[in-house]
């Protein structure tokens, strides 16, 4: 795989990581903000959250796809 490819697959990566965290992020975080009491809070902090862990999770996936292709 030339490198332009590998950049590209990591970048979608990347990006389905953070739309897909930043989406369950917000979910989990209106449900516990109504959970609690505070839906704005939930809603204001819960998409940050999963994004950052949606962009963990992209990174993750993207080097383990490149160590497989290397092979």
């Amino acid at each position: 795989m030339s490198e332009d490819e590998q950049r590209e697959r990591t970048t979608n990566y990347i990006g389905v990581g953070l739309a897909l965290g930043a989406g369950i992020g917000t979910a989990i975080g209106v449900a516990f903000g109504a959970a609690f009491g505070n839906v704005a809070m939930g809603a204001a902090f819960g998409p940050s959250i999963g994004a950052s862990i949606g962009l963990v999770v992209g990174i993750f996936l993207s080097q383990s796809q490149s160590e497989d292709d290397d092979e």
